[in-house]
């Protein structure tokens, strides 16, 4: 537990790979999208009483081509594929990415919540498994938040675990459609997968953020997907 680390930037991500655990994927695309809490504090909303993006929002996407390849179900739900990220002369997640990584991540105030939905399971041991294959961390103070168990918790007390509670779909698409009465844009791209979070996010910031502050665990707790092959050599 991290009760004692209050963080000031929630850094919501997602990211395309090249499958699902069991054959050790890699990083295909990512996405960040930085908002301080006072943004998510004090959100703005339209007529309708719908929560919209805060004004200030720092974004990262990044395109990357794996050495794996993908599995027909990854490129067929992506939309991405080694053809198409090697014709568009698309570089691995090497060091670059990581600079450029850190470096966005140095613009935000700390410390940081990185937010992620299924982000236990996936997104945090993935990302975690490709910065220590080339040597890299994140800030040590950084703390990680799944919106997916924090829902499914929130729901749960406030339905002291009905039937129906336990019925629902947990999924992102599922909880959009619940919330707003309407389906997300670019499901499956890294970009549209994050701003379809955040809304979601938004949609219950007070709970979520409490949340955080007594349930996100440390990033240094994060064990990688799997045990990371070193970088190639170069030519």
């Amino acid at each position: 537990m991290s009760e004692a680390t209050r963080a000031l930037t929630f850094v919501f991500m997602d990211l395309e790979a090249t499958g699902l655990p069991n054959v050790d994927p890699e990083i295909a695309e990512l996405s960040l999208f930085a908002v301080h809490r006072s943004s998510l504090e004090n959100l703005e909303r339209n007529a309708a009483g719908t929560p919209v993006l805060p004004r200030v929002l720092d974004k990262l996407t990044l395109c990357m081509s794996p050495e794996r390849p993908f599995t027909a179900k990854a490129s067929e739900i992506t939309g991405l594929s080694s053809e198409g990220l090697a014709q568009c002369r698309k570089a691995g997640f090497d060091d670059a990415v990581v600079k450029t990584l850190q470096a966005f991540l140095s613009r935000q105030e700390g410390p940081l919540c990185l937010v992620a939905h299924n982000g236990f399971d996936y997104d945090f041991p993935l990302l975690c498994t490709e910065l220590q294959r080339l040597g890299a961390q994140l800030p040590p103070d950084t703390i990680c938040l799944d919106t997916l168990p924090a829902l499914r918790g929130l729901d749960r007390t406030h339905s002291h675990g009905t039937r129906a509670q336990g019925r629902k779909s947990y999924s992102l698409g599922s909880l959009f459609h619940r919330y707003f009465h309407a389906e997300p844009s670019a499901a499956h791209s890294a970009e549209g997968d994050v701003h379809t979070l955040l809304m979601v996010f938004m949609h219950r910031a007070a709970e979520l953020l409490a949340w955080a502050d007594q349930q996100a665990l440390s990033w240094v707790n994060i064990e990688p997907m799997y045990t990371p092959e070193a970088p190639s050599p170069k030519a």
